[in-house]
């Protein structure tokens, strides 16, 4: 409420003040694909031949504040600005609340001339996480309280204690893998009210995530679609039926590892 009033009192300035404090204060959640940063997001990119039969499997990993990728990437080691399968090709942005309160006073002490709209212009664009290619915010807020009260990690402490808990664990495709990484920092945050697993995280990213660019939905795609084609022309029924028990088999296991037997994949 003091919030609300500090914003209502403040008197209106000139919108090319109001430009001139935009263009001094860069963009702190702002996506560099060329670099490979992505603040705050989870990000993805398909696997080496495994993603060429099921395209919706592939290798994910989630980024600190200062966009730098941290993934599981084998027995007890967490990979930091270095992606494991080259540069992602999907991601989903994920804005903070406190992140939010920090320039909502930040704005206000330095800024205490500036109006309403003004503030909302700025604000809008810094924390609600809005992707250069498109208009609309693409995040939602992390709480930093459960609904107990109790206390939820911040985003970058929530990475740093997933990091020092998979340094010491070992690496299998099918019970620890970069998802149970990811879902585990994810808990650690309540993201969504928490409760992720290899599962649920994979079909969020592969519906909810952005591409990165066109060139990043060509190589998703292009591959599989190829490997289908020769597949189809020289294999007939054939090779199709044995990838639908491929995929039966793999999606199975995840199924029951998740769902029915809970302490046999890692989160």
């Amino acid at each position: 409420m003091l919030v609300i009033y500090a914003l209502v009192m403040v008197p209106e300035v000139d919108p090319e003040h109001a430009l001139m404090i935009e263009e001094n204060y860069p963009n702190p959640m702002l996506i560099d694909p060329k670099r490979d940063r992505f603040p705050c997001c989870i990000v993805w990119s398909p696997l080496p031949v495994l993603s060429w039969f099921i395209p919706f499997i592939g290798h994910i990993g989630i980024c600190r504040e200062d966009g730098v990728i941290l993934d599981f990437a084998g027995p007890n080691f967490v990979s930091v600005d270095n992606f494991t399968f080259g540069a992602p090709t999907r991601y989903f942005q994920v804005s903070t609340e406190q992140d939010s309160l920090i320039l909502l006073f930040g704005w206000l002490v330095l800024n205490p001339n500036a109006s309403l709209l003004c503030f909302h212009r700025f604000y809008g664009r810094q924390c609600c996480c809005l992707s250069p290619y498109s208009a609309e915010p693409t995040g939602e807020y992390v709480k930093n309280h459960d609904e107990s009260g109790s206390d939820v990690d911040t985003w970058e402490s929530a990475i740093r204690k997933s990091i020092q808990e998979f340094q010491h664990q070992s690496y299998s495709i099918f019970t620890c893998n970069c998802h149970s990484f990811v879902a585990n920092g994810l808990n650690r945050l309540g993201f969504q009210a928490g409760g992720w697993n290899v599962v649920n995280l994979a079909i969020f990213i592969y519906l909810k995530g952005r591409w990165v660019n066109k060139t990043a939905m060509v190589k998703t795609y292009l591959p599989p679609l190829v490997v289908l084609g020769f597949g189809l022309i020289f294999g007939g029924g054939t090779f199709l039926t044995y990838l639908l028990i491929f995929m039966f088999v793999l999606i199975g296991w995840f199924l029951l590892g998740t769902y029915c037997f809970k302490k046999l994949i890692h989160v």
